[in-house]
């Protein structure tokens, strides 16, 4: 499989754990879920539906975006351009689409194993669903993964988006990972709790993280506090989506 990159950028992490901390994004491009209820978009006079990284999942509308990547060294030299006029390790995000689609490409490992050696701190954002073998592909281990495991709000049927030993797996070979959940008013009024329940309640050690659906500011006021209610009630800790905040729909943050 040809590894793509979609876009790299330095911001800050808009999500889950390490909300507010400058980092340096590789999106890669390619994932094996659709996720058709989390939006509608009207790119290049087509409707497509999907979630806010639609560049990294469509490739026909996208492809002239989508950079072939042959070599670990080519994903170094473009670290080292972000790094050059910082004089402090950023956090490191790979991110999609769906990263793990590439866990054992040659180029991709080569560049997790690189970080590790340098001394990031690497979070993969990921839907949970691909299993890693750790004990062929060590680097892993020392990965923060973002456990972002998709509900029915997602439009995907359960059998595709919950896949437990994946995410066993990362539980269990990692020193730290953490759950993120996407949620709306309206999953939150018939079945989120009873959903997440069933994917964390093996982990009660694990930090599981609530945010609002919406890839626009004023979608995401439609959701925020009703999902901050919901984080209140049953004990989970609310995300906002800071890169929607601040910067709505630009890309690249």
């Amino acid at each position: 499989m040809m590894l793509y990159l979609v876009e790299h950028f330095y911001s800050i992490q808009g999500e889950g754990k390490f909300i507010g901390t400058p980092s340096i994004f590789f999106r890669f491009g390619g994932c094996n879920l659709k996720c058709p209820s989390f939006g509608e978009y009207f790119i290049k006079g087509t409707k497509i539906f999907g979630c806010d990284s639609v560049r990294a999942v469509n490739r026909k509308l996208f492809e002239e975006e989508w950079q072939e990547i042959q070599k670990s060294e080519t994903l170094i030299t473009i670290l080292q351009e972000h790094l050059e006029n910082l004089d402090f390790k950023p956090h490191i995000v790979l991110t999609g689409g769906e990263p793990l689609l590439y866990w054992r490409d040659e180029t991709f490992y080569g560049f997790v194993e690189y970080l590790i050696a340098q001394g990031f701190i690497v979070t993969i954002e990921t839907n949970a669903t691909i299993e890693i073998d750790f004990a062929n592909f060590p680097a892993y281990k020392d990965v923060i993964f973002a456990l972002a495991v998709k509900l029915s709000n997602s439009g995907e049927p359960y059998e595709k988006r919950v896949n437990k030993r994946a995410i066993d797996a990362i539980i269990n070979n990692t020193a730290y990972s953490f759950f993120k959940f996407t949620l709306n008013r309206g999953i939150i009024e018939m079945r989120a709790y009873e959903e997440i329940v069933d994917i964390v309640g093996e982990y009660p050690e694990v930090e599981v993280f609530c945010m609002p659906q919406g890839d626009r500011v004023e979608i995401l006021r439609k959701n925020d506090k009703v999902v901050a209610e919901f984080c209140m009630i049953y004990g989970f800790i609310y995300s906002d989506r800071l890169q929607v905040r601040l910067w709505n729909r630009e890309k690249m943050r």
